[in-house]
């Protein structure tokens, strides 16, 4: 099975781009974040006719998360057990949604972005972070897949510069701490043996042309998943050209 995961930057401006994906790597499960959009208003014609059923969640024109899948589309969730929320009234946030796949249970995450050390928002990173652990324990006895962006740098070889962002999110002990505890609770992280580069660049001063990337997209797996993965790869060439989302695919092979 091949499962893939992909910041979309917006569905509906790049479904033809999410079409060709999956034509092209001939993708089993596409978990897409920052889809930005209900689900009412998603363009699906293209990949029903390709055999592909979709969940999605999404309330407005941010966030957003969704699961594709030609090999089942089981047991939904939208958002986890004791996910927190965010806004003036506070409430959850399209960031989480998990099906069965094929056997695999896959989740769809959008991690908040944090902002700033000193912003509330960054307070609700933590907190998701540390609410979505809780929930994950209960998932580990089989195979499962946490795959998205989680808005982390884990190393320092994940950023371009670890001294411009000394001061920025992302890249903050605390930050780095969360991820840390998803690998001591025994999840593994199954892309970076096979594929160590870059999965972000900003649109801002020609970052991608020049390389300045972040790693924040990546594949968190259960023991059951991590030990049948053979191979992952980042479609670089995804993120190149007019038109195309600033975060590149990453793509896992497992058997």
């Amino acid at each position: 099975m091949r499962i893939a995961t992909w910041n979309v930057n917006s569905l509906r401006s790049r479904i033809d781009r999410v079409e060709a994906l999956l034509d092209r790597h001939d993708i089993d499960v596409l978990a897409l974040q920052e889809t930005k959009a209900r689900e009412d208003q998603l363009p699906l014609m293209g990949l029903q006719a390709r055999e592909y059923e979709v969940a999605a969640a999404g309330f407005n024109q941010w966030n957003g998360v969704a699961l594709i899948s030609r090999v089942g589309l089981d047991d939904i969730e939208i958002g986890f057990p004791g996910m927190p929320g965010w806004g003036e009234p506070v409430a959850p946030e399209a960031r989480a949604i998990g099906a069965t796949c094929g056997g695999v249970r896959v989740w769809s995450l959008y991690i908040p972005n944090g902002r700033k050390p000193d912003d509330p928002h960054y307070r609700y990173k933590l907190d998701w972070l540390s609410r979505l652990r809780e929930a994950a324990h209960a998932w580990q006895d089989r195979p499962t897949a946490l795959v998205g962006d989680w808005n982390i740098c884990p190393t320092d070889d994940d950023v371009f510069d670890a001294a411009q962002f000394r001061n920025s999110t992302h890249v903050t002990p605390a930050e780095r701490g969360a991820f840390q505890a998803f690998l001591d609770d025994g999840w593994s992280e199954v892309t970076r043996a096979h594929a160590p580069g870059f999965t972000y660049w900003d649109y801002y001063r020609q970052r991608f042309e020049r390389d300045r990337g972040l790693k924040i997209d990546f594949v968190l797996g259960s023991p059951t998943f991590a030990e049948r993965v053979t191979g992952a790869f980042i479609d670089r060439e995804e993120r190149a050209g007019q038109g195309a989302s600033d975060h590149a695919p990453v793509v896992v092979d497992v058997a």
